[in-house]
C-alpha cells in the first residue's frame, strides 16, 4: 500500500499559487513517489560532519542515561565547507543544525554547495525530503518560528533569506531575502563572517550577529505574517566579536561575545533596539557558543576546551555561577540540551569528539560519557 504525505496535497497546492518560481531542487516533486508517512517518538541526537567531501548527519539513539549509540549516517545531497581560518568550528557559527516543526523535520546547511536540507525524522531515522537553494553564500544558521524559517547565510555580503515550511517542504519567499551590507569573501572570514540568526520567543523580532565584521547585533522586524523589515535596527555589541546568543525566560537576549569570552545580556525594545543589561566575562578564551538549559546558560571557551555557566539575575544582569562548569577537549563548539533539560551534549570539533553531560538541578554539569570518532571539524549538533 503506498502511504500519501497527510500535508503534502497542501504544499503541492501552495507551490502551484505562487511560491513555485524560486524553489531548486525539491525532492517528491510531479511523477516521484510521494513522502512516506512517519510517527513519531525517540530520543535521538544528531551531528553534522561539514565535510567538503559530502556533508553527512550521524544520528544516535539517546538512552534514558542520557548516554548516546551511533544509529545511522545520513547523506545531505551537499557539501560542507570551511570559513578561512577556522580550525574547530568550520561553519563559524551557532545553528547550523535546527529541529523543527515541532521536531518532524531536520535543517542542515551545505555550506560547500550553498543548499539546505531538509529530512524527515523518524526517532533515529532520516528520510531526505528537499536541498533547496539557500538563497545565498555560504549558509550558517537557521532558525524557525511556526512554519517560518530564516537561513543566515555569512558569506560575501552576508543575507538572510526567509522560507515557509508547508508539508515538509521549504518554499522560499522570494521578497524575503534582506542583505546584510558586510564587506566579506566567500568563504568568509571566520571572525567577520555573521555568526547566528534567531527569533525572539515572541516571534517578532529576527536577530543576527555580525561578528569583527560590525561587532554588532542586527535586528529585523517581524510582521505576524514572517515579513521581515526592510532594514535591520543595529546596535554595537557591549564587547567584541558577539558570535552567538540564547534567550531567557523573560525574553532577554543572552548574547555570547568572544573576544573577551563575556556573556552580555540585552533588552530586545519593540523598536528592534537592544539595551544593555550587564556583562561578565568568564575569564577564558574564545566564548563562542551558548545554551540555555533551566535558567541557566552554558558557554562553550574553544581555546581553553571547557565550558562555563551563568545566570541572569532579577535585573536581567549576567552572572558567572562556574568558570569551568566542566572540561572538554581541545576546540569546544557547539552545544545543544535535550527538550527535558536533562542532559548537555558539547561537541569539540577540533578534537573529533563529544560529551554528554547530566544536568544537575543546581545547573552543574556531571560528565557521563565522551563518544570519539567524528570527524574533524564537525559542527552543528540537534537533539529530540
Amino acid at each position: 500500500m503506498t502511504l500519501v504525505h497527510p500535508l503534502r496535497t497542501l504544499a503541492a497546492s501552495v507551490f502551484a499559487v505562487g511560491f513555485g518560481a524560486g524553489v531548486l531542487g525539491i525532492a517528491g516533486t510531479a511523477g516521484a513517489d510521494p513522502l512516506p508517512t512517519f510517527p513519531q517518538g525517540g530520543h535521538a541526537l544528531f551531528i553534522e560532519t561539514d565535510q567538503s567531501s559530502g556533508n553527512e548527519i550521524l544520528a544516535y539513539t539517546r538512552g534514558a542515561d542520557g548516554t548516546v549509540s551511533l544509529a545511522g549516517t545520513y547523506a545531505t545531497g551537499g557539501d560542507g565547507a570551511s570559513a578561512v581560518g577556522a580550525t574547530a568550528d568550520p561553519l563559524a557559527s551557532q545553528g547550523g543544525l535546527a529541529l523543527v516543526n515541532g521536531g518532524r523535520d531536520l535543517l542542515a546547511v551545505n555550506a560547500g554547495s550553498d543548499t539546505v536540507s531538509l529530512f524527515v525524522v523518524q526517532g533515529t531515522s532520516l528520510f531526505l525530503a528537499q536541498t533547496i537553494s539557500s538563497g545565498g553564500e555560504f549558509p550558517a544558521s537557521i532558525a524557525a518560528d511556526g512554519s517560518t524559517v530564516a537561513v543566515l547565510n555569512s558569506g560575501g555580503a552576508g543575507a538572510v533569506a526567509e522560507f515557509r515550511l508547508l508539508g515538509d517542504h521549504l518554499f522560499p519567499l522570494p521578497d524575503e531575502v534582506r542583505s546584510l551590507g558586510l564587506a566579506n569573501t566567500n568563504p568568509p572570514e571566520n571572525h567577520h563572517g555573521a555568526g547566528q540568526v534567531g527569533f525572539t520567543p515572541d516571534g517578532t523580532h529576527l536577530v543576527v550577529t555580525t561578528k569583527l565584521s560590525t561587532n554588532s547585533y542586527e535586528v529585523f522586524s517581524v510582521s505576524p505574517s514572517g515579513n521581515l523589515g526592510a532594514t535591520p535596527v543595529v546596535t554595537a555589541s557591549a564587547t567584541a566579536l558577539p558570535f552567538a546568543f540564547s534567550f531567557d525566560a523573560a525574553g532577554h537576549l543572552v548574547g555570547a561575545e568572544a573576544a573577551t569570552s563575556t556573556v552580555s545580556t540585552y533588552t530586545v525594545n519593540p523598536s528592534g533596539s537592544l539595551t544593555l543589561l550587564g556583562s561578565v566575562s568568564d575569564g577564558a578564551t574564545a566564548l563562542c557558543w551558548i545554551t540555555g538549559v533551566n535558567g541557566t546558560f552554558y558557554g562553550s571557551n574553544a581555546g581553553s576546551g571547557n565550558v562555563s555557566s551563568f545566570s541572569v539575575n532579577g535585573s536581567g544582569a549576567p552572572v558567572l555561577n562556574a568558570a569551568i562548569a566542566a572540561v572538554t577537549h581541545p576546540g569546544t563548539t557547539d552545544s545543544a540540551a535535550s527538550p527535558d533539560g536533562r542532559f548537555l551534549y558539547v561537541e569539540s570539533g577540533g578534537s573529533g569528539a563529544f560529551d554528554a553531560f547530566a544536568v544537575n538541578a543546581n545547573g552543574s554539569l556531571s560528565q557521563i560519557e565522551t563518544v570519539w570518532n567524528i570527524p574533524v571539524g564537525s559542527e552543528g549538533i540537534a537533539v529530540s
